[in-house]
């Protein structure tokens, strides 16, 4: 009888080798790849304050990818699910989420109220876990025609709308103080644009315009489809707010809008939306953000792009464009960056220094590995 029983003897230890050196592997991976989402520690510079921010996560009907549950509630699911799975293993104090999170854009209030619906029942796991879910009206939300071929305008009707539904969250101080740890300050819910000011805004914009500060840092929110001015910032408001704000001896800026300061133009690119329509109020903005160094974060394109608009004219501002959140790409085809057909998530640290760490994570449309986009440095001290 043949002795095969010593190379099989030989063959199974060499298995159990390989076995042994695979698990090793992916261990360490799974190790590096918690340490690359884990918050960075520095003892002599510790992190004040840590935040995410993403926007544009509704879906359009018809879409071959959804399911029947994201046909019915125009939700990317799948791709909101694994970018919020990212946002929950980095632990922030706050998550903006910049707006087009249903897709509204109905003159029926039952279907925006079940999608808002939908959206909260997902986002609720956020404040169960440490992080204050802080969001941020877009166009869906606040906009709508009613009848086909008419010009999507916002309507106080819609903005009563996302009162109704997110009006809670604008801000629950003792809800954010019991999930961040520490009392959000100078939060007024009488401080937004007034009715007929120099803002030319037609209607209330209580909770749809707001700020308020955290240890040294202050964050503004604004609603960039303000009935009677679509596509404009508040700037005149906006001026004011920060400059009280820097007297109260904050030092780092941050805002949070819908649509951007500066359309990105990719190859094939979306035609101009954003205060670039309206080249006055766009330059007034940007000269706020300038001279209060401030960083910009806004969506409405889908899509992921981080660029410091006068950077050539000596400027140094961020805008952070993080429309990424599972809408359908803005760029249908590819584009020859391919960061253009990627979803994607800021994580933001903000450092006692003034350093503020801003790494973009993403994945692409196959929900392939998730990996660094991009990273920056920026110093809100000077």
């Amino acid at each position: 009888m043949p002795n095969t029983l010593v190379p099989s003897i030989a063959s199974f230890v060499s298995l159990c080798s390989w076995v042994r050196r695979a698990l090793v592997a992916v261990a360490l991976s799974a190790i590096l790849g918690a340490c690359a989402h884990a918050p960075t520690h520095n003892e002599d510079d510790p992190v004040l304050v840590s935040f995410a921010t993403v926007g544009d996560s509704r879906a359009e009907a018809g879409a071959p990818e959804l399911s029947p549950q994201d046909e019915r509630w125009l939700q990317n699911t799948p791709t909101l699910h694994r970018i919020l799975s990212g946002i929950t293993s980095q632990s922030p104090n706050l998550l903006f989420f910049n707006g087009d999170m249903i897709m509204g854009y109905t003159p029926d209030p039952r279907t925006m109220d079940r999608q808002y619906a939908f959206w909260r029942g997902i986002m609720a796991r956020f404040m169960e876990d440490g992080t204050y879910v802080v969001p941020v009206p877009g166009n869906h939300e606040v906009q709508r025609a009613d009848f086909k071929g008419a010009a999507k305008l916002a309507r106080p009707e819609n903005e009563a709308l996302w009162r109704d539904n997110m009006g809670d969250l604008i801000l629950d101080t003792a809800r954010f103080q019991r999930v961040v740890g520490a009392a959000p300050t100078a939060f007024d819910p009488a401080n937004h644009p007034a009715k007929d000011d120099l803002d030319h805004i037609a209607s209330d914009q209580t909770r749809l315009s707001y700020s308020f500060d955290v240890r040294g840092t202050h964050f503004i929110i604004i609603n960039t489809d303000p009935v009677g001015n679509d596509s404009h910032a508040p700037v005149h408001w906006l001026a004011d707010d920060l400059a009280a704000a820097q007297a109260r001896g904050n030092r780092r800026f941050f805002v949070f809008g819908h649509k951007p300061a500066y359309t990105y133009k990719f190859k094939g690119g979306d035609a101009i939306d954003g205060f670039d329509a309206n080249p006055e109020n766009q330059q007034a903005f940007w000269d706020l953000m300038e001279r209060y160094n401030a960083v910009y974060f806004c969506g409405h394109q889908h899509i992921f792009h981080m660029e410091q608009p006068r950077l050539a004219q000596g400027g140094h501002a961020w805008q952070v464009m993080i429309g990424s959140g599972g809408s359908p790409f803005s760029a249908k085809t590819p584009t020859g960056n391919p960061l253009d057909r990627m979803y994607a998530w800021a994580q933001v640290q903000v450092r006692r220094s003034g350093r503020v760490d801003i790494t973009a994570w993403g994945f692409d449309d196959k929900l392939g590995p998730t990996r660094v986009l991009q990273k920056v440095v920026v110093n809100l001290s000077e």
